[in-house]
């Protein structure tokens, strides 16, 4: 499996593809993993480059990962899109998928800091499978276009503050666009070499303690009708990233609600994406 990350300090991360346990410097191609590489084809140009060895091996121990793909003209979200989750909310299963969006620059690197903003009360996690957008798609007519358009996948953190989401005004979008909410990654793994976006196993753990396992089989509405859905009431375009909801195991469902702090340590992963590990502390 070949999988592509972003390398160094925040704002001046490099390029890199990795396979088969070595990293690759992809700088000899682009200049960051963005749109216009993506538009570009870059991801197989890339990979027919590494195996043509065409591209330098990179030592990158101890580096910082950031966010797999550079910050993204939009993230798109879905809300309630697993009836268990609906379920443990109290809220009605959607007849139509519930659109909302993320603030880009609330994306992160897989391992950074979450920052528990200020007067928060109700700060939560949801594990969920991305779709990194990789042509520009518009009233897409079928799975098959639907499909065609995406890049590729990565595990993303829709942290959220339920308090700022569901009792300050009823304005989603204000609960999910804090500072650092969207951890993104380790890594984007291709499209075509994941097997089944409908068969991944998720999983989110708080301090040690599992909170969430559930899979991607359980989708209310799945990865292409999502995509294609989203297709008819916007323009989606290379880089762009869409949330596609969480399963169950969220602190908002609890009978007895315990939300995050700071000092708490976020693990989650998704078959075959990896795993990511984040770090709460005061905004």
């Amino acid at each position: 499996m070949t999988e592509f990350m972003r390398i160094g300090a925040p704002g001046a991360e490099i390029p890199v593809l990795r396979h088969e346990g070595a990293h690759y410097d992809l700088r000899p191609l682009t200049h960051d993993i963005d749109g216009a590489f993506l538009a570009a084809d870059g991801l197989r140009r890339a990979r027919d480059a590494a195996r043509g060895g065409g591209l330098e091996r990179i030592d990158l121990t101890g580096a910082r990962i950031g966010a797999p793909v550079a910050t993204p003209g939009k993230v798109v979200c879905i809300g309630l899109n697993y009836r268990d989750h609906a379920e443990e909310t109290g809220a009605a299963i959607p007849q139509e998928p519930v659109v909302f969006m993320k603030d880009p620059g609330t994306v992160v690197g897989p391992f950074d800091e979450v920052l528990i903003p200020r007067g928060s009360r109700k700060t939560d996690w949801e594990v969920e499978l991305a779709v990194v957008i990789g042509t520009t798609a518009r009233y897409l007519a079928s799975d098959e276009e639907a499909a065609a358009s995406i890049a590729g996948y990565a595990i993303s953190n829709d942290v959220s503050e339920r308090e700022f989401q569901l009792e300050r005004g009823g304005q989603w979008d204000k609960g999910k666009s804090c500072e650092s909410f969207n951890p993104l990654g380790p890594w984007l793994v291709p499209a075509d070499e994941v097997a089944d976006p409908q068969d991944l196993g998720m999983r989110l753990s708080v301090n040690g303690e599992q909170r969430q396992n559930g899979s991607t089989s359980t989708m209310i509405f799945g990865v292409l009708e999502v995509v294609r859905y989203l297709s008819q009431f916007m323009v989606l375009r290379p880089g762009d990233v869409v949330n596609t909801g969480t399963p169950a195991g969220v602190a908002l469902g609890m009978p007895t609600p315990v939300y995050l702090a700071p000092g708490d340590r976020v693990e989650l992963s998704i078959d075959g994406l990896g795993t990511a590990r984040q770090l709460c502390v005061a905004a």
